[in-house]
């Protein structure tokens, strides 16, 4: 009997602090039943719950997950919380759809807003905006495409040179950047942990309890290693992990990122560098070149590096190869702070679809899911669970058509075919960026 892959990486995540750890919710021992289960306590898992059971208080919903929040992937990502759209087109047709995109984003941030005020969720929250940067002077059409498209979507930006972008970041490693204010820093791990331990409570959570199998008919039974769950609707909020749970052919497949934090800068340290507060910085091209961040206690992390994880296996050794990366690509953006070290490698998954829309809906009568977020998670994925949410229960909101007019995704081929072309994608952007790094 085949079962379900388990996540894994062997590695911690560099965002756990010891003020911020997570509650002790208990893994599943034992058969029981529940009108809902919730595979996954990421942002679109918790977020689909909250919403669920605020507009069901008599629902029994429970919330199982592999790890915990604190280990996922919502807990590993960069933090950053994008209300703006990566990519917009030229055409009519594509500026609707980057608007829609546009309007669901930014009732995500309206959300999260929201709650980390009513439940008093510390996080690091910064509404700082964000640094988008070009290492390679030669070429100047990916910004001017960027530009062009605020322009379209009437978006406020700033364009930098390389010396207003020393005096804002640091260092003279950039030729040119854009800077646009509508994007929110935080530190993820605090937030989705602060989410998933206020939870409605109608909601029950198990940690440590992967999902082996799904026995599918009119009663669904979700297998655990040491217990079951009966149910008649199930959510998947696995993205591209664990692909055997999905009752349809996988849309969607499952990357890794690494992303390394540097000690604290000692005051000795920080008196190489201008007067400045925290900041994010994203690469013109996502692939190969770092994403950077200046956090509130005077760390940078650098995150570069992306590898194939179909199963969502993350082995030690490629966790060392990333830090080996990331210790020269610091070195290389900040000479002068070459005696930082790195304390701390991680990873974390994201997921991907051929044509960039979204996995999302009823895959079969009682089973759900809000998958493929291309990288964009935070607000995007607390918005798929909301809608999805009142998708199932038949409510109306404004914003399920904004959802559904992303698209859907393509079919992927299965493996060996899809890890020859992942792999040559991937070769083919780190060519194309190779300047950018």
């Amino acid at each position: 009997m085949k079962y379900a892959s388990v996540p894994l990486n062997q590695n911690q995540n560099g965002w756990l602090k010891e003020n911020t750890l997570p509650s002790s919710f208990p893994p599943l021992i034992g058969d029981t039943e529940a009108d809902w289960v919730v595979v996954g306590s990421g942002f679109a898992g918790v977020s689909f719950a909250r919403r669920l059971a605020s507009y069901r208080p008599e629902l029994k919903i429970i919330v199982i997950d592999a790890d915990c929040a604190a280990e996922s992937s919502s807990a590993r990502n960069s933090g950053f919380i994008i209300g703006l759209p990566h990519n917009i087109g030229s055409s009519t047709a594509e500026l609707k759809k980057a608007q829609s995109y546009r309007s669901l984003l930014q009732e995500g941030i309206n959300q999260l807003t929201s709650l980390i005020e009513q439940q008093g969720i510390e996080c690091e929250w910064e509404n700082v905006g964000k640094y988008h940067c070009q290492v390679d002077s030669s070429n100047e059409r990916i910004l001017q495409e960027y530009t062009d498209n605020l322009d379209m979507m009437d978006e406020p930006y700033q364009v930098l040179a390389q010396e207003e972008l020393q005096q804002k970041l640091g260092s003279r490693f950039y030729h040119k950047g854009i800077y646009t204010p509508s994007s929110i820093l935080v530190n993820p791990a605090s937030l989705i942990i602060g989410l998933a331990n206020n939870l409605p409570e109608n909601v029950t959570v198990y940690n440590h309890t992967p999902v082996m199998q799904i026995r599918h008919g009119k009663v669904k039974q979700v297998v655990t290693p040491y217990g079951s769950i009966r149910t008649a609707n199930i959510m998947l909020a696995t993205n591209a992990l664990s692909r055997e749970l999905s009752p349809v052919t996988s849309k969607q497949a499952a990357m890794a990122t690494f992303a390394s934090i540097t000690a604290p800068l000692t005051p000795e340290q920080r008196q190489k560098l201008p007067e400045m507060g925290s900041w994010g910085l994203t690469p013109v091209n996502a692939i190969a070149g770092a994403t950077l961040r200046y956090t509130q206690d005077h760390r940078f992390l650098i995150r570069q590096h992306v590898v194939p994880a179909l199963n969502g296996r993350v082995t030690a050794a490629q966790t060392y190869q990333a830090t080996l990366m990331h210790k020269k690509i610091f070195n290389k953006v900040y000479p002068q702070l070459t005696e930082v070290p790195l304390i701390r490698t991680w990873s974390g998954t994201i997921s991907v679809t051929r044509n960039g829309a979204p996995v999302w809906g009823e895959l079969r009568k009682g089973i759900y899911t809000a998958g493929g977020c291309n990288g964009a998670g935070v607000s995007k994925q607390t918005i798929a669970g909301t809608l999805l949410a009142d998708y199932a229960l038949g409510h109306d909101h404004p914003l399920i058509g904004a959802m559904q007019e992303l698209g859907k995704a393509n079919y992927l081929p299965p493996s060996p075919v899809l890890d020859i072309a992942i792999a040559a994608s991937l070769l083919k952007e780190r060519y194309l960026g190779r300047k950018e790094i």
